[in-house]
C-alpha cells in the first residue's frame, strides 16, 4: 500500500515538473518570438530576410498560436477591429480628397498668400498640423511632401527647413485627436476616451507645440528665413475639370476635380462633426468612406490604390502578438511589478513611452504598454499622458516614425538628402521641449 502510494506521488511530481518545463519552454519561445517580431517592426525587416514588417507581425501572429500562446478564438478577439475600421475609413477618405486635387488648392492658396519665406514656413506648419489633426498623418505627409518640394523648388528656397516642417508639424498635429495617428486611433478603441474629451486635453498641447515649431525652425536656418527677401511666383495653371477626371493634364500638373473636391469635403467636414457629436469613431470614418464610394463616382480601383493595406495587416499581426505576449508572460505579479517603477507619475510614464517609442516604434510601445496603462488608479490620464507622448517622441530622430520616412524617401527621389542631423538638431530638442509642455499640462 505504501509502495503504491510512494508511486502515485512520484508519478504526480514528475508530471508537475513536465508541466512546468512545457510552461517554462513556452514562455521562452513567446518572449523570444514577441522580441523578435519587434525588432523587424523597429528596423523596418527581420535581419537575414526578406520580410517586412507587415509580413513579420503576421508571421508572428500565427506562430503565437502555433506554439499555444493563444488559441485561434484568442487570437481573432485579440485583434480590434474598431482600429482597423476606423483606419480604413480614414484612408478611403483620404484617397478622395487625393485624387481630387484638394491638396494640390491647399498649396497653390499657400502660393498666393506666403509673401517671405517665415509666412510661408508658418503655412506650411500650420497646414500640415490641422490636417494632421483629422486625416491619418502619414497620409497627409506621403500627400503635402510632393507639393512642398515641388513649390520651394519654384521660388528657388532651400528645401530642407520647408520639407523638415511637413513630419514634424504633422507628427505634432496628430496630438490633436483621436483621429490623427493609428496609435491614437489604436487608444482611442482601448480607452473608449470619448473624441470631444481627448481632442479638449491634447490640442493645446498640438497648437503650442506647433508654435515652438515654427520658432525651432525659424532659429536654426536664421539666414533662411530673417534676410528680409520677398517671394513671388506664379500659379501653377491646372486644369480645372467639372467632369469626373482624376490624375494629371498633359503638363503633368494635377488636375483639379471641383465636384469630387466638393463632395469629399463636404463628407469629410460631416464626419468630424459627427466625432465631435459622439459618433463612434470607427462607424463614422466607415460610413463617410462608403458614402464617397458611392457618390464619388471615381474608379474604385483608384481607390484602393490609395489604401495602405500592408499597414493594417501589420496592426492585426501586432494584436495578436502582443496578446500572445501578455496571455503568456504578463503575470499580476509582473504587472504589479512594472507599476511599481511610479508610472501613476505622468513624467515617469512620458519617459518610458518616449524612450519606447524611439526604440520599438509610436504603435507597438501603446500595444506593449496597454495592461499597465490600464492597471492605473486613473488609466484615462494615463492614456492621454502615453498619447502625447508617443506622437511627440516621433520627432526625436529620423527614425521616429513613419511620417519621418516617407517624407526623406520621397525627398531622397528628386535629390534632395534630409541627414540624420539635419533632422535631430532640431527635433531632439523639440521633442523634449514639447514633451515636458505636454506633462505639464496634463
Amino acid at each position: 500500500m505504501f509502495a503504491l502510494r510512494a508511486f502515485g506521488d512520484s508519478s504526480q511530481v514528475e508530471h508537475a515538473r513536465a508541466i512546468a518545463l512545457v510552461r517554462a519552454l513556452q514562455e521562452i519561445a513567446v518572449a523570444v518570438l514577441f522580441a523578435a517580431t519587434y525588432l523587424a517592426v523597429a528596423i523596418g525587416r527581420f535581419p537575414g530576410s526578406h520580410l517586412d514588417r507587415s509580413g513579420a507581425a503576421m508571421a508572428g501572429a500565427a506562430l503565437m498560436v502555433a506554439i499555444g500562446a493563444l488559441s485561434l478564438g484568442q487570437a481573432r478577439d485579440s485583434v480590434d477591429f474598431n482600429t482597423l475600421i476606423l483606419l480604413l475609413g480614414m484612408m478611403i477618405v483620404v484617397a478622395h480628397l487625393r485624387l481630387s486635387g484638394f491638396f494640390a488648392a491647399i498649396n497653390d492658396l499657400i502660393v498666393g498668400r506666403a509673401h517671405r519665406p517665415l509666412t510661408l514656413l508658418i503655412f506650411i506648419v500650420a497646414v500640415t498640423g490641422v490636417l494632421s489633426a483629422f486625416l491619418v498623418n502619414d497620409a497627409v505627409c506621403l500627400v503635402l511632401t510632393p507639393l512642398v518640394i515641388e513649390l520651394v523648388m519654384r521660388l528657388d528656397l532651400d528645401p530642407a527647413p520647408y520639407l523638415l516642417a511637413v513630419p514634424m508639424a504633422s507628427n505634432i498635429g496628430g496630438v490633436a485627436t483621436l483621429t490623427g495617428n493609428p496609435q491614437n486611433m489604436i487608444i482611442g478603441s482601448l480607452s473608449h476616451i470619448p473624441y470631444v474629451i481627448f481632442a479638449g486635453a491634447l490640442t493645446p498641447a498640438a497648437v503650442a507645440g506647433l508654435m515652438i515649431l515654427v520658432a525651432a525652425i525659424a532659429i536654426a536656418y536664421r539666414s533662411e528665413f530673417f534676410s528680409g527677401r520677398r517671394l513671388s511666383a506664379e500659379l501653377i495653371p491646372r486644369a480645372v475639370s467639372p467632369a469626373v477626371s482624376i490624375g494629371t493634364n498633359v503638363t503633368g500638373h494635377e488636375l483639379l476635380n471641383l465636384p469630387l473636391i466638393y463632395k469629399s469635403l463636404t463628407v469629410s467636414v460631416g464626419t468630424i462633426i459627427a466625432f465631435f457629436c459622439g459618433v463612434t469613431p470607427s462607424l463614422a470614418a466607415i460610413v463617410a468612406g462608403a458614402i464617397l464610394l458611392i457618390i464619388g463616382r471615381v474608379g474604385s480601383e483608384d481607390i484602393y490604390r490609395k489604401v495602405d493595406w500592408t499597414l493594417l495587416l501589420m496592426f492585426a499581426g501586432l494584436f495578436v502578438v502582443v496578446a500572445g505576449m501578455e496571455h503568456t508572460l504578463l503575470s499580476p505579479r509582473v504587472v504589479s511589478a512594472i507599476l511599481g517603477l511610479q508610472l501613476e507619475r505622468p513624467a515617469v510614464l512620458a519617459t518610458v513611452t518616449a524612450v519606447l517609442s524611439n526604440l520599438v516604434s509610436n504603435v507597438p510601445a501603446v500595444l506593449v504598454l496597454k495592461p499597465f496603462v490600464a492597471s492605473l488608479h486613473d488609466p484615462q490620464r494615463g492614456w492621454l499622458v502615453v498619447a502625447m507622448a508617443a506622437t511627440l517622441a516621433g520627432n526625436f530622430t529620423l527614425l521616429g516614425s513613419v511620417a519621418n520616412l516617407i517624407v526623406v524617401q520621397i525627398a531622397r527621389t528628386d535629390g534632395i538628402t534630409l541627414s540624420f542631423w539635419d533632422y535631430s538638431k532640431i527635433g531632439a530638442p523639440l521633442t523634449i521641449i514639447t514633451i515636458v509642455l505636454g506633462v505639464l499640462w496634463l
